[in-house]
């Protein structure tokens, strides 16, 4: 007798002694004469004045002159404004087109900029050596005063140590950025992963449903069906197999002289319970070669008056009646829709369903909750850092993706349940088998969360005075769906009392729709499963 469970950052802090040595200052006073040479020839080439027509010898002596005469230091208008480099070329095209005066340069910082406006990227004097300019060189130049060459060992030391730290800045910035490079490129592969699973294909219409497969295409699937292993299982899971004979047994007034259609029947079994609870006639329908078997195992028990059996997949065939009062199926999948043979359901169902008839089961819920297993973590991820010795990391990005269909230990669950999607059969339609949903899960334990478990609930509902029910979850007692796990490739801290949000979202991969597509959003982070 079927159990019934109710359902419901970058390192700045180096010292300067620790920075590649530019020059000690006391022993190599030529080479800082003519490294300081060398800066003058290359700062040399004429320059125009922004704010007149005077030509100057260089950049550092133009700046110099704006300062002088005309009352604008650039580098403090770049520090107030903290112009990037776009914004100072735009700067420098905005004051030789516009010859405006200072008061256009100093006004509030928090002011709209007179030079947003991306016309002014384009040059007004071709070759301008102001616009060949690092604004941020500008900057460190006025701040270690490169315009003349230290004349003693302590200026020289000074003034390498403002011009290293400067340089170590840099570097802090240049390595925040690329953390930040790093985390898009993350992000860029998260999506070419779902632009490529979800590749659209050539078929017109409703793409990737299972009824436009090709038989060529949906084979595997059917022939996986063909073997006796895979429905010896399903008929030892005692809380499956026993769930649909207690319903059908039990509610006897519901078969009793109905016509009854078994899709995907497999070895007959469903067929057989719903012909002793009563039903006028059978009508089964399977695509794999085990319907041979299920014709001689109908034979056997006498049951050939009242079932018939077809091969073939049911949005191929004809039926011998036009209505049908009830469909059975058991089409559930891991992760209850794996698989997508509820699509094929449905389909009898607004085919051959007579009005005031019923899917059995009716209604399904598919439930999330938090897990808190650092073993299994680390078994299935930080394995790979060292196989017989050798590093292979790599796979970790390989492995995270693929979800894990395996019993969960009910002491490893950290969270209360939460049902993120319930399907009326009788009444979902095809589309709404794909679906976003926010979740809250409220934590238990004070652990860190290593992944998240799925499973679903099955409900013999309507019309029943004797209600029938079985769970897949971690809590019961096991079935041959187990759980799905999806592993954080990062797990994450959580507090007893704690409510940890994110959201689901599942859909069929295109290039295969019997595939699943498990997408998560948690913690800023998001990751796609398969499961195939």
């Amino acid at each position: 007798m079927a159990e019934y469970t109710d359902a419901r950052e970058c390192d700045c802090d180096g010292a300067v002694e620790d920075m590649p040595e530019l020059s000690d200052g006391d022993d190599d006073g030529d080479e800082e004469q003519w490294q300081c040479m060398d800066e003058e020839e290359e700062d040399s080439q004429p320059v125009t004045c922004l704010f007149c027509d005077r030509l100057l010898g260089s950049v550092s002596a133009t700046l110099q002159h704006c300062t002088a005469d005309h009352q604008v230091n650039l580098v403090d208008v770049i520090r107030k404004h903290r112009l990037d480099d776009y914004g100072y070329i735009k700067m420098i095209n905005f004051i030789r087109s516009t010859k405006c005066d200072a008061s256009c340069l100093t006004g509030s910082p928090d002011a709209p900029l007179p030079w947003e406006s991306e016309d002014f990227l384009r040059p007004v004097l071709q070759d301008d050596p102001l616009l060949q300019t690092d604004p941020e060189e500008l900057c460190d130049a006025e701040v270690s005063s490169p315009s003349a060459c230290p004349s003693s060992g302590a200026e020289s030391h000074h003034a390498l140590l403002q011009r290293a730290q400067a340089a170590e800045q840099r570097a802090c910035r240049s390595e925040e950025a690329l953390a930040r490079a790093m985390d898009d490129l993350h992000k860029l592969k998260l999506l070419a992963q779902g632009l490529v699973l979800n590749a659209e294909t050539s078929r017109s219409g409703n793409l990737g449903t299972v009824a436009e497969l090709r038989d060529d295409e949906d084979e595997a699937y059917f022939s996986s069906y063909g073997h006796y292993g895979i429905h010896e299982e399903m008929l030892k899971d005692k809380v499956r197999t026993e769930s649909y004979r207690d319903f059908m047994y039990r509610n006897p007034d519901v078969f009793r002289d109905k016509v009854v259609l078994d899709v995907g029947c497999g070895t007959g079994i469903l067929s057989m319970f719903a012909a002793r609870a009563g039903a006028k006639k059978v009508i089964a329908v399977d695509q794999s070669e085990i319907i041979y078997q299920a014709m001689d195992i109908v034979r056997s028990n006498q049951l050939e008056d009242k079932i018939t059996l077809i091969k073939g997949r049911i949005e191929d065939i004809n039926l011998p009646v036009e209505k049908v009062d009830i469909i059975i199926s058991e089409w559930m999948g891991y992760f209850l829709l794996f698989e997508s043979m509820l699509d094929s359901v449905l389909y009898a169902r607004d085919r051959y369903l007579a009005d005031g008839g019923s899917v059995y089961p009716d209604l399904c819920n598919i439930s999330l909750a938090a897990v808190g297993d650092t073993q299994k973590h680390q078994d299935r991820i930080a394995f790979w850092d060292d196989v017989y010795g050798f590093n292979m990391a790599c796979m970790k990005k390989a492995v995270i993706p693929e979800a894990a269909v395996e019993v969960v230990k009910a002491d490893t669950l950290i969270s209360e349940p939460t049902v993120i999607q319930t399907i009326d059969c009788n009444r979902v339609c095809l589309s709404e088998l794909e679906f976003a949903s926010d979740f809250c899960l409220k934590i238990t334990d004070t652990t860190d969360c290593t992944a998240i478990v799925g499973y679903f609930d099955i409900f013999f509902d309507k019309d029943c005075s004797n209600k029938v029910m079985f769970s897949t979850g971690p809590q019961v007692t096991k079935t041959h769906w187990k759980q799905t796990v999806f592993l954080l490739e990062t797990p994450v801290s959580v507090q007893a009392g704690e409510e940890l949000q994110g959201k689901i979202t599942v859909r069929k991969n295109k290039k295969d729709p019997r595939s699943l597509l498990v997408t998560f959003d948690l913690r800023d982070r998001k990751q796609t499963y398969s499961l195939q």
